[in-house]
């Protein structure tokens, strides 16, 4: 296990090491020469690094930092109080998705009322929008199907096979049903976030508390924090609490220097990588940024579900499609907002607006196959084409391969109507399991709130 555990450290450390190199000799290098009164000239292979070079590089920093971020943050959870580590964790958890939105709210405000601050906040709008769907479009798709057809799978609890075509389940804890119904008003919000011009201090009060009032549940519920880690965590945790908590914070201090010096880069890069090929920055930004931040979270799933632990991996991307789903669009007003020096709306255009809309339609449509607590065969591949299809449609549209009788927004809208009718169709048809998924989380939100109250009976009981 030793082995393995400073192999994976030693790889993501290794997916560091050019922008390390890069930056060190740039940036830091000439300034500690002026500091000691001399000039330092870099060479030349690394002050002309180019457009693509740039990407790759810091795109590779980003995400051998997002590793190190998540293994430092779950084995952080042996020593912090309970109260700090799912705060602190669940900011964490959308960081490197964070750091570019942020980056585009705060060039919104800095340069607001200009050209560059416009599309600066309709780049915000995409990666966040970009990163929420493939969350759900990828993930919770992509790993319902790898945890029903890998191999050994019949020995995993989580699946449960059926008869007749595409009917085999992934059946969910019931437990993540209180993440569910938050998830699914937060979701309702977000179809009326676009509705008044932008992200505005009302968006941030509402999603911001839900996310406090979802965290107050789960701590004054005495809901025991998820121990089932398994390989670096694991083995980090079993250092001795003085080295634990030093490699702990050596882990976030790297990771972090890393995110904040090369996000900027990595999406100018990005952008200007698109516009040299003829695509928009924002399906840059949108499509390519996410993919490198939320790599390291799907690859750790995968490795709980291939140890017949689909139950904690699936529970792991459900939150953290509720903390995206509202820390990360809810605190954006916040960045604009100081970067502007007084409140401001962060503004978009109408195309973010069908973003916006279609990401919650997505949502909308995944939130109504998991309100009996399984995911079958059919829906994930239907939540997978979905998602493909658009994409790749949309791309076709923006290059001209294809002509279509609707532009790139009105197909975002169509997209949205049949998620929504869909989505529709299945909660009316599972009415009653949402109705006893609703009770419960009722249940469970009044006796977190009250003072010396009993613990609810679950529907079950």
């Amino acid at each position: 296990m030793r082995r393995r555990v400073l192999g994976a450290i030693s790889a993501a450390v290794a997916l560091t090491l050019p922008w390390v190199v890069v930056s060190g000799a740039t940036d830091l290098l000439p300034r500690l020469a002026t500091v000691a009164g001399f000039e330092y000239q870099p060479p030349v292979a690394l002050t002309t690094l180019s457009t693509l070079g740039t990407v790759i590089v810091t795109g590779l920093a980003v995400l051998g930092a997002a590793f190190l971020l998540a293994w430092a943050a779950e084995t952080a959870e042996k020593d912090v109080p309970q109260a700090f580590a799912i705060a602190v964790l669940a900011v964490l958890a959308v960081a490197p998705e964070y750091a570019v939105d942020a980056l585009y709210a705060w060039n919104a405000g800095v340069f607001a009322g200009t050209e560059r601050g416009i599309e600066a906040g309709n780049l915000a709008v995409a990666n966040m929008t970009g990163a929420n769907r493939i969350l759900i479009g990828i993930g919770w798709a992509g790993v319902a199907l790898f945890t029903i057809f890998r191999r050994g799978s019949t020995a995993d609890p989580a699946v449960e096979q059926r008869s007749g075509r595409f009917s085999d389940v992934v059946v969910l804890d019931r437990e993540i049903g209180l993440e569910i119904v938050f998830l699914l008003l937060a979701t309702l919000w977000a179809f009326l976030v676009p509705l008044n011009g932008g992200i505005d201090i009302f968006d941030m009060l509402f999603l911001v508390g839900l996310y406090v009032c979802y965290i107050a549940v789960i701590l004054r519920g005495e809901v025991e924090p998820d121990m089932d880690h398994v390989g670096v965590p694991a083995y980090l945790q079993n250092f001795s609490k003085p080295r634990r908590i030093a490699t702990v914070f050596l882990l976030f201090a790297y990771s972090g220097l890393l995110i904040f010096t090369a996000v900027e880069p990595f999406a100018h890069g990005l952008e200007s990588l698109g516009e040299s090929v003829g695509i928009p920055s924002f399906f840059m930004i949108q499509w390519i940024a996410p993919l490198a931040s939320e790599a390291p979270e799907l690859i750790v799933v995968v490795y709980l579900v291939n140890k017949a632990r689909s139950t904690a991996g699936f529970n792991a991307l459900i939150s953290s499609k509720l903390n995206q789903w509202t820390l990360l669009i809810g605190t954006l007003v916040v960045v604009h907002s100081i970067a502007l020096g007084e409140y401001g709306v962060l503004s978009f255009d109408f195309k973010q607006s069908a973003e916006i809309w279609l990401t919650a339609a997505q949502s909308f449509f995944a939130i109504s196959l998991l309100i009996r607590f399984e995911i079958s065969v059919g829906e994930a591949l239907t939540l997978l084409a979905l998602f493909l299809s658009q994409v790749f449609l949309e791309f076709a549209i923006i290059r001209e391969f294809v002509t279509l009788p609707v532009s790139s927004t009105q197909l975002l809208l169509v997209y949205s109507a049949i998620y929504l009718v869909l989505g529709t169709a299945l909660f009316v048809s599972r009415r009653r399991a949402l109705g006893r998924l609703v009770r419960r989380t009722a249940g469970t939100v009044g006796d977190a709130m009250s003072i010396g109250g009993e613990k609810p009976q679950s529907a079950d009981d």
